[in-house]
């Protein structure tokens, strides 16, 4: 199937675009984290922007592919659907945990996002495979987002 470049770019924009706008949302907030008891494991600050921009840039290309297929397909449309309420999920965890420090909450509220990310793949996984792949390392690093957030919601 021929790639339309501008579809493309808005797929991966989208997620870009929410990604960015809660980090903006959050972006005073940071100090206050690094004051923050963390868990074993946990990476440098640096580190979270340069991972979230792959994961959403991934994230993007998976829509497209499903899109890509038809909207006129229910599977499709079932499909984005999830994708547009975990996208949405996505958005107001940052906000919950680094706004106001709501640790166990965001930590549910992450729990919820991962399943809903398990399934998305699941969904995508029966219109497109490559779709469901490029989806897994999200799904990992919410796994190991999770693990954070209880680790600092224990220690602090």
């Amino acid at each position: 199937m021929k790639t339309k470049k501008g579809v493309l770019a808005i797929c991966i924009l989208i997620p870009l675009a929410v990604g960015a706008l809660s980090s903006l949302l959050t972006k005073d907030s940071m100090a206050e984290f690094e004051l923050l008891n963390k868990p074993l494991l946990s990476p440098p600050g640096w580190l979270f922007p340069v991972v979230w921009t792959i994961l959403f840039v991934l994230m993007g290309i998976a829509s497209y592919l499903i899109y890509r297929q038809g909207t006129e397909d229910p599977q499709v449309r079932q499909a984005l659907v999830i994708y547009g309420i975990q996208l949405l999920f996505n958005f107001f965890w940052p906000i919950f945990f680094f706004r106001f420090g709501w640790y166990l909450f965001s930590f549910f509220w992450l729990v919820i996002l991962w399943v809903l990310i398990l399934v998305m793949i699941s969904k995508f996984r029966k219109i497109d495979e490559t779709a469901a792949k490029l989806l897994v390392p999200y799904l990992l690093w919410v796994t190991f987002a999770a693990y954070l957030n209880f680790g600092v919601f224990l220690m602090n």
